[in-house]
């Protein structure tokens, strides 16, 4: 049977994500970054979200595409650097994923709506986008936390939390509070969201 153009679509985002050059181990095991990054996303967001739209599933899926292609030191390493990187990410991240999706057929009113959502446009007013910004905080929560946290100094580790906080939903922070945390962390959030 033919693939659909929404698994083809993700089929082309995995292509592009698998080119990460910088690998993250899971279990002695080493994954192109992005790639694992992106099926982690896509899992926590059916999780979380099990009706999520075939749009919101390829936003989710591409938040990531190519990131290694611009690099965080080719800005200044100061706020305003940070930011204009992100931003310049978020334009990158649209235009790949626009691509794909009009190779694979879908029309521009369609590639419209998942560009808005990758580039988190109308967080807190679109519910679509502030599942997906949901998904990315559960994502770092559950994956990446831990290891956050061992390189941080607690109030540093606090502040990040409360940034987190801050952008999920009620539903988003009901989700945060069933992970599993060490004691430790558990500890650090409880504080962060006191």
């Amino acid at each position: 049977m033919k693939p659909t153009r929404f698994e083809t679509a993700i089929a082309l985002i995995d292509k592009l994500n698998s080119e990460d050059i910088n690998t993250y181990q899971v279990s002695g095991m080493d994954y192109p970054k992005e790639l694992l990054y992106s099926q982690r996303m896509t899992r926590k967001l059916l999780q979380f979200e099990p009706n999520a739209s075939k749009a919101l599933q390829i936003a989710t899926r591409a938040q990531h595409i190519s990131r290694w292609k611009i690099a965080r030191d080719e800005y200044p390493m100061d706020r305003v650097g940070y930011l204009k990187w992100r931003e310049t990410l978020k334009r990158m991240h649209a235009e790949l994923t626009a691509d794909i999706l009009k190779q694979v057929g879908y029309d521009d009113q369609y590639v419209e709506r998942v560009s808005q959502l990758i580039s988190k446009k109308l967080i807190k007013k679109n519910e679509e986008s502030q599942t997906l910004e949901d998904t990315v905080c559960l994502v770092f929560l559950d994956y990446y936390f831990e290891e956050f946290a061992a390189k941080h100094a607690d109030d540093k580790v606090i502040d990040i939390l409360q940034k987190t906080w801050k952008k999920m939903s009620n539903k988003g922070h009901e989700a945060a509070l069933k992970l599993n945390y060490s004691d430790k962390n558990l500890s650090l959030v409880k504080q962060a969201i006191q």
